[in-house]
Formats: C-alpha cells, sequence, structure tokens
C-alpha cells in the first residue's frame, strides 16, 4: 500500500514554504532527521489523526521570469502530474494576479482533484479581496494563515476526507521489491538482467499501475514483483533531468515496497543524491540492499571492492546493516548475488523474537554497561517486548524515557543486533514510561 500524495502549487511568496513547514512541523509530524543525509524541504510526510501522506513543496510558478522559468514549470508540471491531491495556494492580502490565473489554466488541465488555500486570511486587505478568489472557479476553498496556525486543521480535514486505501492486488507472502536510485544509474538495465536469467520464470502477464512498471516472477519457487521506477515517460526527459522530482517515483516504489534495492554507479561514485534516495527507504522503515551496478568498468576489482565497502560505511553510516553487492547489469557478472540478499533482508525484517529471548539480552546489556546518572537519577529499564514486525519494533518500558541518551539506545540497537539477525532492516527502539500506552 502506498500513501498519498499532496502537491502544494502556486506563485511565488504566497506562502507554499510556510504552509509546508506547518504541515510537516513536529506537532502534526513524526519527521525522524537521519544523521549523515542533508536535504531540502522539498518532500515531507505528513502523518494527521489516522491518515498518513507525502507533501511535495514546488516552486512558485512565475509568468515574468525569463522562458517562463522553464524548470521550475516543469517541477511543478511533474509534482502536479504524480499527486493525487493538488493545494493551489493564493495570497489573501494581495489577491489575485496574472500568474494566479496561469496556475488556474495548468491545473484545470490536470484534471486533479484541487483545494483552494487562501492564505494570510488574517490581513485587513483580504476583505478587499475576500469574493474575488472564486473566480478561479473550483468546488473547495480553505481561508488559512499558515503564519498563524489558523486554518491548517480544516485543511488537513479537507485533505483527508476523501483518502482512499491504495490496495496492492499481490498476495501477502509475494515479496515486492523496488529498483530506486537516481537517473542514469541503470535501474531498468538491473530489471531486466534480473527477469532474463534462467532460474527467474517470468509471468506472462506483467501488471502495472500508474506510479511503476511491476513485473512478477518466480525465483527458486518463490513469487517476486519487481517495481522498476525508471519505466515511466509520462513527460518526457524532464523525469530525468530534474533530479529532485525524481525522488517522486522512488517515494511510490518504496511505500509498496518489502526490499528496495538502491543503485549506486560504480562510475561515477556516491553523490548527495543517493544519500536522500536511501534516507526516504530508512524513514519509511524498509529493508534495504545496496547495488554497485556497472561494476564491469572497474579495474582492479579487488582493490576498488575493498575501497567501495570502505566508502559506503563512511557515506551510509546511517544504516550501517545494508548489505552491499558488486555486479554488472550489462555483462551479469556477480548478478547471482543479489536475489540471496533480498530474501534475506526480507525474512529479516519479518523476524520476530520471542519476549523471553528479549528481555535476556537487555537486561544483560543494562547490567553490563550501565547508563550514567542524570541530575541524581538513573534510568531504569523494566520490560521489553517487540510490537510489530517491518520493521522489527521493540517496545523498551522505562522509569522515565527523558533519560534515554542516543548513545545509549544505539548501544541496545547494537546489543540486539548482536544477538539476533536483522542484517538488511533497521529496526526501532520504543522507550515507555511505566503505565504509558
Amino acid at each position: 500500500m502506498r500513501k498519498q500524495i499532496v502537491a502544494l502549487v502556486g506563485r511565488p511568496n504566497v506562502g507554499k514554504s510556510t504552509i509546508f513547514n506547518r504541515l510537516v512541523g513536529s506537532k502534526i509530524a513524526i519527521t525522524n532527521d537521519i544523521p549523515g543525509v542533508t536535504r531540502d524541504r522539498l518532500y515531507g510526510t505528513v502523518n494527521y489523526l489516522d491518515y498518513s501522506f507525502h507533501l511535495i513543496d514546488t516552486g512558485g510558478i512565475d509568468m515574468n521570469v525569463g522562458n517562463f522559468n522553464t524548470e521550475i514549470k516543469g517541477q511543478a508540471e511533474l509534482a502536479i502530474d504524480e499527486a493525487d491531491i493538488i493545494i493551489f495556494v493564493v495570497d489573501g492580502k494581495e489577491g489575485l494576479t496574472a500568474n494566479d490565473y496561469t496556475v488556474r489554466d495548468i491545473l484545470k488541465k490536470s484534471g486533479k482533484p484541487v483545494i483552494v488555500a487562501i492564505n494570510k486570511t488574517d490581513a485587513k486587505a483580504y476583505k478587499e479581496h475576500q469574493y474575488d478568489f472564486y473566480d478561479l472557479a473550483f468546488d473547495n476553498y480553505i481561508e488559512i494563515s499558515a503564519e498563524h496556525n489558523n486554518g491548517i486543521a480544516s485543511l488537513l480535514d479537507e485533505i483527508t476526507k476523501n483518502f482512499k486505501e491504495i490496495k496492492e492486488d499481490y498476495d501477502e507472502d509475494v515479496i515486492k521489491f523496488s529498483i530506486i536510485g537516481r537517473p542514469n544509474v541503470g535501474k531498468s538495465s538491473l530489471v531486466n538482467a534480473i527477469l532474463n536469467e534462467e532460474r527467474v520464470i517470468v509471468s506472462p502477464i506483467a501488471g502495472t499501475t500508474r506510479d511503476a512498471i511491476d513485473t512478477p516472477f518466480k525465483y527458486h519457487e518463490q513469487d517476486f514483483v519487481v517495481i522498476d521506477t525508471a519505466g515511466m515517460r509520462k513527460r518526457g526527459k524532464i523525469y530525468e533531468t530534474v533530479e529532485k522530482y525524481s525522488l517522486l517515483r522512488s517515494l511510490k516504489a518504496i511505500d509498496r515496497s518489502d526490499v528496495c534495492v538502491l543503485v549506486i554507479n560504480a562510475e561515477e561514485g556516491i553523490i548527495e543524491h543517493d544519500k536522500h534516495i536511501a534516507g526516504y527507504a530508512i524513514e519509511a522503515g524498509k529493508a534495504i540492499v545496496i547495488a554497485v551496478n556497472k561494476w564491469d568498468t572497474v579495474e582492479d576489482k579487488d582493490k576498488a571492492m575493498k575501497n567501495w565497502k570502505e566508502e559506503i560505511k563512511y557515506q551510509f553510516n546511517f544504516m550501517p546493516y545494508a548489505k552491499i553487492v558488486f555486479l554488472s547489469a550489462l555483462t551479469k557478472k556477480r548478478l547471482h548475488t543479489l536475489m540471496p540478499e533480498i530474501i534475506k533482508a526480507n525474512e529479516n525484517a519479518h523476524r520476530q523474537i520471542s519476549t523471553s529471548s528479549l528481555n535476556k539480552v537487555i537486561t544483560d546489556a543494562y547490567s553490563l554497561n550501565l547508563p550514567p546518572s542524570y541530575k541524581g537519577k538513573k534510568l531504569k529499564i523494566y520490560f521489553s517486548n517487540q510490537s510489530r514486525i517491518c520493521p522489527p519494533t521493540f517496545n523498551i518500558r522505562v522509569n522515565s524515557k527523558g533519560l534515554i541518551h542516543f548513545s545509549y539506545e544505539r548501544y541496545l540497537e547494537n546489543k540486539i543486533r548482536e544477538n539476533f539477525d536483522f542484517t538488511g532492516t533497521p529496526i526501532v527502539l520504543n522507550f515507555k514510561n511505566k503505565g504509558e500506552q
């Protein structure tokens, strides 16, 4: 099941970024910044009541900038194309401009559901323009002031009121994995190589979705679906040239996957965008395998492999548990190393630990390394249990979760990993005070 995608669209300086920050702020969204991953705030995940959705902030569409600011317009159109719901942001203080009508025309052509968010309605000048906005001829209007948090709950209610679950057509025992990565790293070539292997039996009916190209196949009698995010060409080359917005496809594929295969180009090395994409997979709690592709182009492979492992350990220090495979989609050399790691990562993401075994590990770890006192208070751990899988999540009851230092949390995670095989998957530790639900 994938999350719905909501896009903020409008001309410059109407407050899109303020709305974005308000919606994904700590009071509404649960956002965990991963150390080592720096990103601009183009994307966020909003959790509101029982709903969760991706939010996209787009650049302002401005007719007065040379060549209609081709890149910004392209980015906005791509976001509109991919979104399930559009939030059309207008300025209640300034009223409508020619740029607003330009955006209106683009949105009308898209056929997507549109909510007009009239921002800055706390300004005195708003009353002068209050009824002008209905000239845009949309059905839904919400008055807000993002700066003062007015109307935000009403906007969220309007966004989520018609949300529908987007379910999969696959059985639970089917392992779904996506091939993710930035443009031109060889994602489609890797999919083709996997499907052309002699041991793989490809289904004669290839399922397709509006998000990506799905291909069911069998490998060692196990049913799989590979999700190829590189298969779409809705807007021609813009998907490959606008690198930041290529993440849209990855976000959708990540949501629908059990395992994500992050493809890195051995010819180009690791860049920041590789870490951005990996960060989203980890935030979604997905198992992950790193595939270094185009290995046929590398000389002195033994030395290069050692150097690559050290570089990946350094650059992806926020997921040291991810397994690395080196392969060539073009020549199929070392291709056989990939599927076993996908299977293992999926198994470990589904691993369940007995309560008695987990408590013994946590108790022993606590006794071996007592946490330091803070303001005369000492952390006590009472009880631990596993509450879910995918990712494996553990509840640890303590006397005061405010006494948990990130270094001690990391210590406990390492002890869990030393005793149980969670290679390839993130794990989550939830510390709860005694009696807390």
